[in-house]
């Protein structure tokens, strides 16, 4: 971020905004932690915003026309390739029924009490670097590592209830211990989310999803009562017991395999988070007393493609998230995995195969200790030998449609469509070299003479 702050400084030096500009939010925060610096960058001037971003584009500063919201007082310009959102001073009001608020221009003292937390209420002068702590706690607050709001945290989260999620995310994002009364405020305010949209509730939850702490912040989602108000689905394995193989319930053990895939992968995160949320609508004991979940990646794939489209995530997101939960015992339930079998693994999942290995791998890792646990680095390595003699587009029918009618004289039909679905199983299955017409056209007419095509 030095460059795009380094021209603007240099941009604005001598001019009427010197000294008028203060640096605040994540930026100032993280630097004062130690920690990298934000994508984009928040501004805050006690002078109007629009004036300023409109000066920007005027003395070319800014490298696209500002993108301005009048009614609140701010704008959105690029400088040196860098997002920058402009802010005027302000105090807010809301409505009851709405997190849009109603502003007006203020002071630097108003504009931190509107702040979400304290540690975000600091604010660095861009051409002297003075620091301004207009709060009295906030810099205290950050050296300490307290989540504090800027005034009674019930009102804070009522005026803006997407906060008590960006409270756990900062929890465990920055490493910060909650204040005295925080998580109350928030179990008692814990209804207000309903206004919230299911996209920021969604983009909240996915930036969590990216932390190594991702377990922790699921774990305070249940416990302040918000998780249920968003993923019922998710609160329900709580308390969810499983017996055999499982040491924990379906909701810890959730929690120890999502810490154990790590973040990087999104579709791979939902994918562990989702495994198992078919667990507790087919729980059973037979006669023995056995636990049993029959059919649960199967009903788990309906909840889960069915629940991450009511939270408004890509349908090709919740398509391939619930294609692994649906696939993840698929390796779990084999004792042994043929060459035979990984090649149709490999042709059933394709690219997303790497997503599938993560996701069993870490709920392997989460089950009981002393548990036989299957060998996910040693398939990972069969697999690539494997892709190395046959890639994964070499696994189909080396006859086309048209190359089976040519031989057999058979007209366009269902048949010729099992002919073809007949040699890719030969491929698979070894018999039949990948891509080898020849050796196709040989078993095909064999097959035919012997009666071995059905």
């Amino acid at each position: 971020m030095g460059r795009p702050l380094e021209r603007l400084r240099e941009g604005t030096r001598g001019t009427e905004w010197e000294g008028r500009l203060w640096l605040v939010g994540g930026a100032v925060r993280d630097r004062l932690l130690g920690r990298p610096a934000p994508s984009d960058l928040d501004l805050v001037m006690e002078r109007s915003a629009l004036e300023f971003a409109d000066w920007c584009w005027r003395h070319r500063l800014s490298e696209i026309r500002p993108v301005t919201y009048p009614r609140f007082g701010t704008a959105m310009v690029m400088v040196d390739g860098a997002t920058v959102e402009l802010v005027t001073a302000r105090s807010e009001s809301y409505r009851a029924d709405s997190r849009k608020p109603e502003v007006r221009p203020a002071t630097l003292l108003e504009d931190a009490r509107r702040r979400d937390f304290t540690v975000n209420a600091l604010y660095e002068n861009l051409h002297d670097g003075t620091l301004a702590d207009p709060l009295g706690v906030g810099l205290q607050d950050l050296r300490r590592r307290v989540l504090r709001t800027p005034i009674p945290a019930e009102d804070t989260f009522e005026e803006d209830p997407l906060r008590m999620l960006r409270a756990v995310r900062f929890r465990w994002q920055i490493g910060l211990e909650p204040a005295e009364g925080l998580w109350d405020a928030i179990r008692a305010k814990r209804a207000r989310l309903a206004i919230v949209s299911r996209e920021r509730i969604r983009d909240e939850l996915t930036k969590m999803l990216g932390l190594a702490d991702a377990d922790r912040c699921l774990n305070d989602l249940l416990e302040t009562g918000l998780l249920e108000l968003f993923a019922p689905e998710l609160a329900a394995m709580r308390g969810v017991a499983q017996g055999d193989y499982h040491h924990l319930d379906v909701w810890d053990h959730t929690l120890l395999a999502l810490r154990n895939l790590g973040p990087g992968d999104l579709v791979a995160s939902l994918g562990v988070l989702l495994h198992d949320v078919g667990k507790p609508p087919t729980r059973s004991v037979d006669a023995e007393g056995r636990v049993r979940f029959l059919g649960h990646e199967a009903v788990g794939a309906e909840v889960a493609e069915r629940w991450l489209r009511e939270m408004r995530y890509p349908a090709s997101v919740a398509s391939q998230v619930a294609k692994l939960v649906k696939g993840h015992m698929r390796l779990m339930s084999a004792e042994e995995f043929t060459d035979s079998a990984l090649r149709r693994l490999v042709r059933d999942f394709g690219p997303l195969l790497p997503q599938l290995l993560g996701v069993v791998e870490a709920d392997a890792s989460a089950l009981r200790p002393g548990v036989r646990r299957i060998d996910v680095p040693a398939l990972r390595e069969r697999i690539r030998r494997l892709s190395e003699q046959a890639p994964p587009a070499a696994l189909e029918s080396p006859l086309s449609g048209s190359e089976i009618m040519e031989l057999t004289g058979w007209t366009e039909g269902p048949r010729v469509g099992k002919a073809k679905a007949w040699l890719l199983e030969r491929v698979l299955d070894g018999t039949i070299p990948p891509q080898d017409a020849e050796a196709a056209r040989a078993a095909l007419m064999e097959a035919l003479r012997s009666g071995d095509l059905p």
